[in-house]
C-alpha cells in the first residue's frame, strides 16, 4: 500500500483457524482491514472473495444494495506459499450485537430488508465468478449427503437422525428459488450505523442456494419479537412469491449447523471438537425432545411416549 502510514495495529475478532486479521490505522485515522490465510484453501478462498467484494461495491453504486462491504485495495504474496495477505477499506459501522436488537421498525427491520437485498441480487453476479450455484434438489440432496456422513460416525442420536430425514424428505418444503445467498451469515457479519445495516462482511462462502440458510441463526437466536420484524421486513422486500416453508428450512439448518460443526472436527482429527459436537447435539437432541414428550403430555395421565 504506497504511502500508507500505519500508525496503530489492532487484532481484530474475526480471527480464526484459517485466517489472521488485524485492523491497521493509519495516520489519518482511516481503518483498513488486513487478513492472511493460515492455509492454502484459505488462501483460495480469500482470492475468490476478492472479486465478489469488487462484484458487490460495483452493485452498491449502481443502488443493487444498501450496505458497504470490505473493499480490497491491495495484497502481498506470504513467504509460506499459503496465498496472499489482501488489505481492504474497512466497512463502515460496527458488528452487530443481537441482543440488542429490539422488535419493531428500526434495526429489526433493517436487518430483514438487507438480507432480501442479498437474496435479491441476479444469480449471475455470483455464477459468473465461479463460485457455487445449487438448485432447490441439488441442496435438499447435499444435506441428505451430509446427514449420511453424520450417521455413519455413530455420533449423531438416532432421534435426531430421524426428524432431519423425515424433514429432508418432505418435498414440499423444497421447492425454492434459489438465490445469492451470504453463506455465513450472523451477527458477525452484519455491521451497524446509526440503527441501520451499514455493511456486510465475510463473504468467502457465497454461492447460489437456499436463502433460507441466511435467516438460520435468526431462528436459533433472536427473540420471537425481532424475528416476526425480521421476517416481515424481509417478505415485503422480496419480489419472489412468498415461501411458505422459509423458516422451518431455517430452524432445519440451524440444528444441522451443529452437525456440520461435529464434521468439521472429523476431517480434522480434533477431538475437542469433535467432543463438543457431540455435546452439542446431544443438548439439542434433549431440548427438542423434551419439549415433545411435554406436549405430548394428556391432561392428569403420564406422559405419552415421544415420536
Amino acid at each position: 500500500m504506497p504511502g500508507l502510514d500505519v500508525y496503530d495495529v489492532l487484532r481484530s475478532p474475526h480471527s480464526d483457524a484459517d485466517f489472521d486479521v488485524v485492523v491497521v490505522k493509519d495516520a489519518t485515522g482511516r481503518r483498513w482491514l488486513v487478513r492472511a490465510p493460515r492455509r492454502a484453501a484459505a488462501g483460495a478462498a480469500l482470492e475468490a472473495e476478492r472479486g465478489l467484494l469488487q462484484a458487490l461495491a460495483r452493485a452498491k453504486d449502481a443502488g443493487l444494495v444498501t450496505f458497504a462491504v470490505p473493499i480490497p485495495a491491495g495484497a502481498a504474496t506470504l513467504s509460506d506459499g499459503e496465498g496472499r495477505a489482501i488489505v481492504y477499506k474497512e466497512a463502515p459501522g460496527a458488528p452487530l450485537v443481537l441482543a440488542e436488537v429490539v422488535g419493531g421498525p428500526g434495526l429489526a427491520a433493517s436487518i430483514g430488508k438487507a438480507l432480501a437485498s442479498v437474496h435479491e441480487l441476479p444469480p449471475q453476479l455470483v455464477e459468473d465468478l465461479g463460485l457455487a450455484s445449487y438448485s432447490a434438489e441439488e441442496h435438499r440432496e447435499r444435506r441428505l449427503a451430509e446427514l449420511d456422513a453424520g450417521v455413519q460416525t455413530g455420533f449423531v442420536p438416532p432421534r435426531l437422525a430421524d426428524r432431519w430425514e423425515r424433514q429432508l424428505e418432505n418435498v414440499s418444503w423444497w421447492r425454492f428459488e434459489p438465490t445469492v445467498v451470504h453463506g455465513d451469515m450472523g451477527e458477525h457479519q452484519l455491521l451497524v450505523r446509526e440503527e441501520l445495516i451499514s455493511g456486510i462482511v465475510d463473504w468467502m462462502d457465497a454461492r447460489v442456494a437456499d436463502p433460507a440458510d441466511d435467516l438460520a441463526w435468526l431462528v436459533a437466536s433472536a427473540p420471537e419479537d425481532v424475528l416476526d420484524s425480521v421476517v416481515e421486513a424481509y417478505g415485503m422486500a422480496r419480489r419472489e412469491t412468498r415461501d411458505p416453508h422459509l423458516l422451518d428450512r431455517a430452524r432445519l439448518s440451524s440444528e444441522m449447523a451443529l452437525l456440520r460443526w461435529l464434521m468439521y472436527g472429523v476431517r480434522t482429527e480434533d477431538d475437542a471438537i469433535i467432543a463438543d459436537g457431540k455435546g452439542m447435539l446431544a443438548d439439542l437432541e434433549a431440548l427438542l425432545f423434551e419439549e415433545s414428550d411435554v406436549e405430548a403430555e394428556p391432561e392428569g395421565g403420564d406422559p405419552e411416549p415421544a415420536a
